[in-house]
């Protein structure tokens, strides 16, 4: 069975949750606390040497990391990530816009929020943050506006990277009043067949 290595309140790790449970794959969840220091134990960098989850294990015992690279391998072979060569580029092009244009700001800024005391000096990195979010969220609001979902053949793992970490947005100060076309995405990625919400 699949193993993964995995903290809940993450967006990363959601990733993986919500891909899994809409394959319906079964897979064994180990919570990994990396607020509390447990991906820097040296048990865990044995597995992991970049001391982060998701980690994926797989049945043969080989370690997969970084979530859109288990994406991509669990989605394999399924409608999740389309078999066409221009189709696949394209929903790893908004992979690579979700990890470079999007998570570093809203996901940040959703870990300054709720981690760090009021009073830590990082919060003075919330106004570019939430700048660069809402520049990644109109960019999303533009291409959403002819489409239902990331790419024409439908919903894919690009969908699952993109909502991980915006359904929360305003978690970090990043209000969606704005984006209509992104909150209606919002609900039609919740109403896909096997959709679990992020756990609290």
């Amino acid at each position: 069975m699949l193993t993964v290595y995995g903290m809940k309140a993450s967006g990363n790790c959601y990733k993986v949750q919500l891909l899994l449970e809409q394959l319906r794959q079964p897979y064994q969840w180990i919570e990994v606390n990396s607020a509390a220091g447990e991906t820097r134990t040296p048990e865990f960098l044995a597995l992991n040497a970049n001391g982060r989850v998701p980690l994926l294990r797989l049945d043969d015992g080989q370690l997969l990391a970084e979530s859109n690279a288990i994406l991509c391998y669990l989605a394999d072979a399924s409608p999740l990530l389309p078999a066409d060569r221009l189709e696949r580029a394209r929903v790893l092009q908004w992979m690579f816009f979700e990890q470079y244009s999007h998570e570093p700001y809203i996901a940040v800024a959703r870990f300054i929020c709720g981690w760090l005391p009021a009073d830590h000096p990082r919060r003075d990195e919330l106004p570019r943050l939430r700048e660069r979010g809402h520049a990644a969220l109109a960019v999303m609001e533009r291409h959403l506006a002819d489409s239902a979902f990331f790419v024409a053949s439908g919903y894919s793992v690009a969908d699952i990277a993109l909502f991980a970490y915006t359904h929360c947005a305003g978690m970090g100060g990043i209000a969606l009043d704005d984006y209509p076309n992104v909150r209606a995405w919002l609900d039609r990625v919740r109403a896909t067949p096997g959709f679990v919400p992020q756990s609290p």
